[in-house]
């Protein structure tokens, strides 16, 4: 598959991170409801994982059966950390390798779980929602904190929800995957609304709080780093 239509911007500077975040914003679609949630399809999750002592970064993407969960494809990338870490500019470190093992899927996913946030981000932007306009796909963002929004608590049942509020604004949902256990944050990123975003969660949560998508990305690009940090010491 191809990842995107031209490589992904490296700003030098936070103010031109910044103003890169603003500039890709114009080309966000949020009036498009998403994939339906209906087990039809496929989905992946990416993930990344940092030596920042080293200044190595690894990427996983791996691609699921919407339906029953199963592993169709999965990958990897390694590369340079190419931005220090900002918060709200997460993106500018990890979108260069994560849009890499994206690549190296052989089939194009129909949505991408992020493992952070997309409108859920102080200008309305963030992982989620980059990655979405860079690759063109619909995405969603599912992080495990509220960033610096408010919720009031979601019910203790698996699917109850809470809106999370940005100054009176809804930015995202505190959604309850699994029931007396702390909720995930989910925010819709590109061409997926919040309610398809919600829905999405929900089935790629049958037995922990966290997605599939996400827990096996994680796991991935973990052991991809750890691959790397042996190879780059010797």
């Amino acid at each position: 598959m191809t990842a995107g239509p031209a490589p992904h911007p490296t700003p030098r500077t936070e103010a031109e991170a910044v103003a890169v975040q603003r500039e890709l914003r114009r080309l966000l679609v949020l009036d498009e409801p998403g994939p339906p949630a209906d087990g039809t399809g496929t989905v992946a999750g990416v993930d990344v994982a940092y030596d920042d002592g080293a200044g190595v970064v690894a990427a996983a993407a791996v691609l699921l059966d919407a339906g029953d969960l199963t592993v169709l494809d999965r990958a990897t990338a390694v590369g340079p950390v190419a931005f220090p870490y900002v918060p709200g500019l997460l993106a500018f470190r990890e979108l260069p390798t994560v849009l890499e093992a994206l690549g190296r899927l052989r089939v194009a996913p129909g949505l991408v779980v992020c493992d952070g946030y997309g409108l859920a981000h102080p200008r309305r932007f963030g992982l989620a929602c980059h990655l979405g306009v860079v690759t063109g796909l619909p995405t969603i963002g599912v992080a495990k904190s509220p960033f610096t929004f408010r919720h009031e608590p979601p019910g203790p049942s698996r699917g109850d929800a809470a809106p999370l509020l940005d100054a009176g604004e809804v930015v995202g949902r505190a959604l309850r995957t699994r029931d007396g256990v702390k909720p995930v944050f989910v925010s819709a990123g590109h061409r997926t609304g919040l309610d398809a975003a919600c829905a999405h969660v929900l089935r790629l949560t049958p037995r922990y709080r966290q997605p599939e998508t996400t827990r096996l990305a994680d796991r991935l690009c973990r052991d991809a780093l750890t691959a790397a940090l042996r190879t780059h010491s010797r």
